[in-house]
């Protein structure tokens, strides 16, 4: 898959093979784990990332937090699609 530009609310974003979000304990601190790296997430990134699963589209992740966070839809959507197309250019998520 190349990596695309997100453009759409209708783009199902997924961890590329090998990657993944953890919660160490610990640290009490959410993390991205991928090969031969790691990215700490924050608070934001982590609500967004645990949202992730190939199946949801951004669409419906920005509905959700909407919804969980009664913040105004486009502060959500502009975050959200910020950092997933971050995520993307260091090919950490893949977009469907």
């Amino acid at each position: 898959m190349t990596i695309a530009t997100i453009r759409e609310e209708t783009c199902v974003p997924r961890f590329a093979r090998g990657t993944r979000l953890q919660y160490d304990r610990v640290r009490e601190q959410w993390f991205v784990q991928a090969p031969e790296r790691a990215f700490l997430a924050d608070a934001v990134a982590a609500e967004i990332l645990q949202l992730v699963n190939g199946k949801r589209s951004l669409g419906q992740i920005i509905d959700q937090l909407t919804e969980k966070f009664s913040a105004p839809r486009d502060v959500i959507t502009q975050d959200v699609m910020s950092m997933t197309q971050d995520l993307a250019d260091k090919q950490v998520l893949l977009l469907a």
